[in-house]
């Protein structure tokens, strides 16, 4: 009886744990010399979908993309797109093939990210709210 109990309680941690990270804020960051102040969700799903190449004030961009294996890149292309992260894989493959565009760059965490984006001010990209610092500006939470 006593074994059944640790082991629910065990189970009742591990499951609040990951409900915990699955809750976490997700934020579109920008460099702060960027004059993108604030994005909707529909003009970063532009940019992430490959049908809008430039910030809405015509500025050009550069998309930071977190790994595949990366937790946040799922939750962020549902919330942002309403697609999983293989329809948009899929979405780029198309767009990559026909030449139309090129896909965001893969980085290896939010700290890369990070710092792809506060070294480079036409960069976008998007971490968890968590890593957010003075280097970069939240455009977007999602």
């Amino acid at each position: 009886m006593r074994i059944a109990k640790t082991h629910s309680w065990l189970l009742a941690s591990l499951l609040g744990l990951g409900s915990m990270s699955a809750s976490a804020d997700i934020v579109v960051i920008v460099n702060p010399k960027n004059p993108a102040a604030n994005l909707t969700a529909e003009q970063v799903s532009a940019m992430y979908l490959g049908t809008s190449a430039t910030f809405p004030d015509g500025g050009a961009l550069a998309l930071a993309d977190q790994p595949e294996s990366a937790g946040i890149r799922g939750d962020f292309y549902q919330k942002a797109t309403g697609r999983s992260a293989a329809q948009v894989k899929a979405t780029w493959a198309r767009i990559t093939f026909t030449g139309k565009g090129t896909p965001p760059k893969e980085l290896k965490s939010d700290a890369d990210v990070k710092a792809f984006v506060a070294g480079d001010a036409k960069a976008i990209g998007y971490i968890d709210s968590s890593a957010v610092d003075g280097s970069v500006k939240v455009a977007l939470k999602l």
